[in-house]
């Protein structure tokens, strides 16, 4: 009896075994499998619920979109900022560069204004001193000059300077600029008497005209002629009586000085003149 029970239980035992089988095989995996009808019920939606899941679908492609062109522009002010910040820093290197040029000019001005400073009281101060040796009053001049023998010459005291004054008309042609044999002549006594008298001092040739307009094509206007008058004057003095550059000087002053009123030929007359005038001082020695 009892070698029947052992056989028994072990018969009991495979059965459970192969029962077991089918369930514990796949890996040690249960797997459950919905059935059809679970299925289709699962799947099945209804049109509100489509209705709303398109909506939002159609909101999220939006936004998305949105998101997409947002993006592009900051890229496009991104690329933008970069290009004004590059753009911003070449002007500032320029101008770097031209603070650099102007404080190197003003620093070259500023130097070229010290030299010339320099330059300007040195030659005022070699120029006073031998203005301060060498011209010096002199009351000789209030001596009358003996001009003799010379018509058409007057001459007379003006303040410190003495005026010698000879008619344009003994001097020149009519209108004209160049010295007769006559005017020559007449101009070499009365520089004779000035020289005599005064022959260190500076002497002025004034050129003075009458208030008649010039009509001619050398000299257009008034100056023009009383300073061809009087170079023509100066070149005959240097010339004549071998003086120094120093001490002769000329001047043309047109109409604007006149003797006496132009309103007669007579009055017209006594002003067209050449005057040499004598200063106190006395030219400088060279």
């Amino acid at each position: 009896m009892f070698a029947t029970a052992v056989p028994l239980r072990l018969a009991h035992r495979m059965l459970l075994a192969a029962a077991l089988l089918p369930i514990l095989s796949g890996c040690g995996r249960v797997v459950f499998r919905p059935d059809a009808a679970q299925q289709a019920q699962a799947l099945q939606i209804s049109p509100e619920q489509q209705r709303l899941l398109a909506q939002q679908q159609l909101e999220l492609q939006q936004r998305t979109d949105a998101l997409d062109r947002d993006n592009q522009e900051l890229e496009s002010l991104l690329a933008q900022s970069r290009q004004q910040a590059q753009l911003l820093r070449d002007q500032i290197v320029a101008t770097q560069g031209q603070l650099k040029a102007t404080a190197d000019r003003l620093a070259a001005t500023q130097q070229d204004n010290s030299q010339l400073k320099q330059k300007t009281e040195a030659l005022v101060a070699s120029v006073s001193q031998p203005a301060q040796e060498y011209m010096r009053p002199n009351s000789t001049l209030m001596r009358p000059l003996e001009l003799r023998n010379l018509p058409g010459v007057d001459a007379r005291q003006d303040g410190d300077v003495i005026r010698v004054a000879l008619s344009s008309d003994e001097l020149f042609a009519p209108g004209g600029a160049s010295l007769t044999p006559g005017g020559e002549q007449l101009l070499r006594g009365a520089l004779g008497s000035v020289l005599t008298a005064y022959p260190q001092h500076l002497i002025g040739i004034e050129g003075h005209t009458d208030g008649a307009p010039v009509a001619s094509a050398h000299f257009p206007t008034s100056h023009h002629l009383s300073i061809a008058q009087a170079t023509a004057v100066y070149d005959a003095v240097r010339r004549g009586a071998s003086l120094p550059a120093n001490q002769v000087f000329l001047i043309g002053h047109g109409a604007n000085h006149p003797r006496v009123s132009n309103a007669t030929e007579a009055g017209r007359k006594q002003n067209r003149r050449i005057e040499l005038v004598i200063y106190p001082e006395t030219a400088p020695l060279r």
